[in-house]
């Protein structure tokens, strides 16, 4: 699939701590994929945890971490530092 037809997604992914995302350490990815759908395949495969999504955010089988995926937003999304940065790739 060309680059053309995917977008930029932004994920945290953070530990929970009595089901709440608890933010004591977190990586953060910018990663380029045809839906949200593909960014949790994406994250499922580099982390290999297996993810659920609960309306809000989605949960690692374990119930430890949990992600936030949205589209990319580089006014809000760019002075953090990132694990995985994939805006290169479609220029």
């Amino acid at each position: 699939m060309s680059v053309a037809n995917k977008q930029l997604y932004y994920i945290e992914v953070t530990d929970v701590y009595g089901g709440e995302a608890n933010f004591s350490w977190v990586t953060r990815h910018i990663i380029r994929a045809k839906s949200q759908l593909g960014a949790i395949q994406w994250l499922a495969k580099n982390t290999g945890l297996n993810w659920r999504f609960d309306g809000l955010r989605y949960n690692s089988r374990s119930g430890a971490t949990c992600a936030f995926i949205e589209e990319y937003e580089k006014d809000s999304q760019d002075e953090f530092r990132l694990e995985t940065d994939h805006r290169k790739e479609g220029e």
